[in-house]
């Protein structure tokens, strides 16, 4: 019985020293030696991410703006890479060995036994010709995604770009994101992320030792389908922007045509402008840089940044709110004699001496005279303290969407500068001050700041008699082409139906009348209503601006112009936005060829040739100091890389 004892005990020793190797040999296979868990997860198991195609952008009437292309990405497990021909990969996937290996090195840092991506956005025909012999490069794989591509090349501010997401995206996102992800970055693309962005899917897949997919893990459950994002259906007329584009073509300068009776924008042309297709692919960061460090700054998006002293076209705003506060009706007369004077010796000059004008007629020839008498009428006449006065000029200017956003569905909209009565008070060190202080602002000039779409946006509430719609980029979007409901609100500019027909009256007479300032710029059988302005520049010649709605009755139309360093308002904004109302009006254009070459040919960038003469006798605009504006520069496209 003693003996029995003894081999009991050392049966149950084998048993646990047979226990305790087993337990040992588990460990080591799954805790130290990562060869099974790699064979696991990598050679017959990968989870791949099936990345959704953001949604198309369209055009007001259907036409692709922005559509999707598929690209490739080119993955790594470094574990798993075994000696290859490098030379022969690099050839295939078109780098270098240097940069192969720097990013092979930053796969493996980031982590030895995860795919992570070595190359991006492989074109098609790169990934055709790689695939071929894929089978050769152990540890490599490819995954699907899809890129912008821009059929026309048009748009590229209001577009805008997406970008691979940063950390600080990632963190905002509350784990929406993850890295690889792309995000909208300006334009519409990052106003409508969510919208267009859609959601992520998740694949299961068999492979075996050449990284070939075998079929789905459990025939699928595992997997999530990926949701394509949403569609945009944008305000613009794709034919209408492409002819701005070609108009503007050489010039600095921003179109902005609204359609008065929705606020929906029918073209946003920034120039100079760029390719949006270079902000894709390979490359695009090469692209970027040139852009960014362009002294040009093609990436100003002018219609909504850049900020001007209106010029003459605020004679318009002037002679409504003069008559809304009851300074002037549309019968009042002052006489210009060549100019404004006031003060002990101040001048405002005029380019004519128009004698006794009458308020449509004081639009008709752009007196500068008679918004003299105007302003000074609203602020020193009105009963009040001069700066109590200028308060209540102040709010009804404001009420024209001047000074302050209006709400446009872009990021990085400007307000421009609509100067209050603490700005004067404490310039002047008293609020004594009287319109001869700031008599400039009669006619446009001075501290005011207006941008491109602010002009347009103030022609649309004159076409409208007295109201506008916060301007738009983006109709409807989704399935259901759910509109917001801000841009179906009416906003009043707080001056009465019935003093719009003088002023009205004056804005037709500009165009269609032989005398008015821009004459040259008539339409056959379309009585357009408009304003030319002259800004003069201290960094150049003058900026040319011009706005303008049409027809007169039932407007369809509402635009502005402004050419940088052009000169008068009815030598080139005019023009051009003449030509843009007769084309979207008509869908063709019946002035003469020569007309319409002496501006797609037009080279006015600071430095070119001399500017071909203009056709125009009188232009009745005329400024009273020089202005400081912040440089603008311009564009014009350098060879840059592109993917094949």
């Amino acid at each position: 019985m003693n003996s029995f004892f003894p081999r009991r005990y050392v049966v149950q020793g084998i048993f646990i020293v047979i226990t305790v190797i087993l337990l040992a040999r588990l460990f080591y296979i799954q805790v130290i030696d990562k060869s099974y868990f790699l064979s696991a997860n990598n050679n017959v198991l990968r989870t791949v991410t099936i990345y959704p195609a953001r949604g198309v952008i369209l055009d007001r009437r259907g036409k692709i703006l922005v559509q999707n292309e598929p690209v490739y990405d080119l993955m790594v497990v470094p574990r798993e890479v075994t000696p290859f021909d490098t030379l022969e990969f690099c050839r295939l996937i078109g780098i270098s060995k240097a940069n192969f290996t720097k990013k092979f090195e930053k796969a493996k840092s980031f982590s030895p036994y995860r795919g992570s991506v070595l190359e991006k956005q492989l074109s098609a025909v790169t990934f055709a010709r790689f695939q071929e012999k894929l089978f050769e490069f152990k540890g490599f794989y490819i995954q699907k995604r899809s890129v912008r591509r821009y059929p026309d090349s048009i748009a590229a501010q209001f577009l805008g770009y997406i970008n691979e997401v940063n950390e600080n995206d990632i963190n905002k996102s509350n784990g929406f994101y993850n890295p690889g992800d792309y995000i909208g970055r300006t334009g519409v693309e990052k106003s409508y992320e969510e919208v267009l962005r859609g959601q992520r899917g998740v694949q299961k897949l068999m492979v075996d030792a050449f990284n070939r997919p075998k079929g789905h893990y459990a025939e699928g459950k595992y997997d999530t389908l990926a949701s394509t994002g949403d569609n945009l259906i944008s305000s613009l007329d794709k034919d209408l922007q492409k002819f701005g584009e070609q108009l503007m073509n050489n010039k600095i300068g921003s179109i902005v045509a609204i359609e008065p009776s929705t606020g929906e924008i029918l073209a946003f042309v920034s120039s100079p402008s760029y390719d949006p297709n270079l902000m894709v692919g390979r490359y695009k960061g090469n692209n970027y840089m040139r852009l960014l460090n362009s002294p040009n700054k093609p990436l100003f998006i002018r219609p909504i940044q850049a900020e001007y002293p209106p010029g003459s076209i605020f004679k318009v705003i002037n002679a409504l709110i003069g008559q809304q506060s009851g300074a002037i009706n549309a019968g009042s007369q002052f006489f210009c004699g060549g100019g404004y004077r006031y003060g002990r010796r101040g001048l405002m000059r005029c380019t004519h001496v128009h004698g006794s004008l009458d308020l449509a007629q004081s639009i008709q020839y752009s007196c500068n005279t008679y918004y003299g008498f105007v302003y000074n009428r609203m602020i020193d006449h009105s009963g009040m303290r001069s700066a109590k006065a200028y308060q209540k000029w102040f709010d009804a200017v404001a009420r024209f969407g001047v000074g302050s956003k209006l709400g446009i569905d872009l990021p990085n909209e400007r307000k421009g500068n609509l100067p209050s009565v603490s700005f004067y008070t404490r310039h002047f060190r008293s609020d004594k001050w009287t319109s001869s202080y700031n008599i400039s602002l009669s006619i446009g000039q001075g501290e005011l700041g207006i941008t491109p779409l602010q002009m347009a946006n103030v022609v649309a509430a004159v076409a409208n008699r007295g109201f506008f719609y916060t301007p738009h980029l983006i109709k409807a979007f989704g399935e259901k082409k759910v509109i917001k409901e801000e841009y179906t609100r009416k906003n009043s500019v707080g001056v009465d139906a019935r003093y719009f027909a003088p002023v009205i009256e004056g804005m037709s007479r500009v165009v269609n009348q032989p005398g008015g300032t821009a004459s040259y710029s008539r339409i056959y059988d379309i009585e357009m209503c408009g304003k030319t302005g002259t800004v003069q520049n201290p960094h150049g010649e003058d900026h040319s601006v011009f706005f303008a709605f049409a027809p007169r009755n039932n407007p369809k139309i509402a635009i502005a112009v402004v050419v940088e360093n052009a000169g008068f308002g009815a030598t080139w904004s005019a023009p051009i936005a003449s030509l843009m109302v007769e084309k979207y009006l008509r869908d063709s254009i019946s002035r003469p060829k020569a007309y319409v070459e002496r501006l797609l040919k037009a080279n006015l960038l600071p430095g070119a040739k001399p500017k071909p003469r203009a056709i125009q006798r009188n232009t009745g605009d005329s400024t009273v100091q020089k202005l400081e504006l912040q440089p603008v520069e311009t564009i014009t496209p350098k060879a840059v890389l592109k993917d094949e």
